[in-house]
């Protein structure tokens, strides 16, 4: 059981490296924060809303198919 709580330790600070990675070097490279045609994205007045459901059932997928990868 160590070795998995070592690997999901490992696996949660490179995701969160990553996605600080991307949210730092995103608007320079034109990436606008998970625009993809679909995601959820409102505006009124002051207020702002932004889902990215897309973004997100992209990244679940891809996520899938990296483990799954694995597992073999």
């Amino acid at each position: 059981m160590q070795g998995l709580g070592r690997i999901l330790v490992v696996v949660g600070l490179s995701m969160a490296a990553f996605g600080a990675l991307v949210w730092w070097l995103g608007p320079r490279l034109g990436a606008g924060g998970g625009l993809l045609p679909g995601d959820i994205s409102f505006r009124r007045g002051g207020f702002s809303l932004h889902f990215p459901i897309v973004t997100c059932i992209v990244v679940s997928v891809l996520l899938t198919v990296i483990s799954r990868f694995f597992q073999r």
